[in-house]
């Protein structure tokens, strides 16, 4: 027969060189200097709610564990001492409702609160340490959004009604259909946006990601509407905070970003640009003057380890299509999941670095 009673403290239960020790003490120090933004959060009247800080831990294992929805997390957080042990619930907490989570979920999304948790995680003594200030990487990747293209019809209704049924055929082939003229009944925020030539048009948003050169952190995150000048324009906006100082700083980039507008944009503010160069039946905006420096080539080489960062966020955080509708949603859940991958890098990091 078992014992009726257990006095074995949740502390004691989690080993002490598992990752998630770690990552809690960063987390929770992260936490507590937000502790003023996420106390406008809590609500002055009416029931309790769920904690903000409870809210984003939970947030965290849904991208580090690969879970598919609020109500399986919910679920896992009731059964699994682990997940207890990291959230903040002891052992006979009662865990929340579903609905209730998902409720007191997009209160987070009132404030900055994903941007000012991962730039909160980056400022600190140790991790700061790991990061490089003068040498950057940026990329952008699709997101697919939670619409059919079925949903992609005209502004002004004039297309025929889908077939009868719950999930009714619709024959579009043949029409000329553009993000001027249509747009997603279900989302419409999503693009209806290609990839490259000979590629299918998905309905989809634009992540974009920018990487210190040093270690392969991700410094800064954004989520845009789909098109072809989304990407150098974010690169614009992620490297804001880093350029325009004395002593100018590096920013690699594919083919894609070779363009004469940007690379002149970018040097206004005193950033290098070390981008791949396009020479596909036109001229480069990078020259010899560039190209020829040694920093060009291992900013070319380092570069590609971004695409480890979208790999992570699309295979294990649950990216590869949004679970979320509207921009800022999309922009909210892809950021939380860059935040993500720099705690589950960290461990590691700091390891090697003590």
């Amino acid at each position: 027969r078992g014992s009726l009673f257990s006095y074995v403290d949740l502390e004691q239960r989690i080993r002490s060189d598992h990752p998630l020790r770690l990552i809690r003490a960063i987390v929770n120090a992260a936490l507590s200097e937000m502790s003023t933004e996420l106390g406008a959060l809590y609500p002055t009247t009416g029931r309790d709610s769920i904690p903000p800080e409870r809210l984003l831990r939970a947030l965290l294992l849904q991208a580090f564990y690969s879970i598919r929805s609020e109500r399986q997390l919910v679920e896992r957080i009731d059964f699994d001492l682990l997940f207890r042990w990291f959230v903040g619930l002891g052992v006979d907490d009662p865990v929340w409702d579903a609905t209730t989570f998902t409720k007191n979920r997009d209160r987070l999304l009132a404030g900055e609160v994903a941007a000012r948790f991962l730039a909160t995680v980056l400022a600190q003594p140790r991790v700061h340490a790991l990061l490089s200030s003068e040498h950057f990487s940026v990329d952008g990747t699709l997101l697919d959004a939670w619409a059919s293209t079925k949903s992609f019809r005209p502004k002004d209704g004039s297309g025929p009604p889908p077939d009868a049924g719950r999930n009714g055929e619709q024959d579009f082939r043949g029409q000329s259909r553009s993000n001027e003229t249509h747009a997603s009944t279900t989302d419409p925020d999503a693009r209806l946006f290609r990839k490259g030539r000979g590629k299918e048009a998905k309905l989809c948003f634009m992540g974009h990601a920018l990487m210190e050169n040093r270690n392969g952190l991700i410094v800064g995150a954004v989520a845009t509407r789909a098109s072809g000048h989304a990407e150098r324009l974010a690169a614009l906006h992620l490297i804001a905070p880093h350029a325009d100082r004395p002593n100018p700083v590096t920013l690699g980039a594919d083919k894609g970003f070779d363009a004469r507008d940007f690379v002149a944009e970018l040097r206004e503010v005193n950033v290098t640009p070390h981008l791949a160069q396009n020479t596909s039946g036109r001229r480069s905006a990078i020259d010899g003057r560039t190209t020829r420096h040694p920093g060009y080539i291992v900013s070319q080489r380092i570069r590609k380890r971004i695409e480890e960062a979208f790999g992570w966020a699309k295979t294990v955080a649950g990216l590869r299509k949004a679970r979320h509708r509207g921009l800022p949603k999309v922009d909210w859940q892809f950021t939380l999941a860059m935040a993500a991958y720099n705690l589950v890098r960290l461990p590691r990091l700091l390891g090697v670095a003590a």
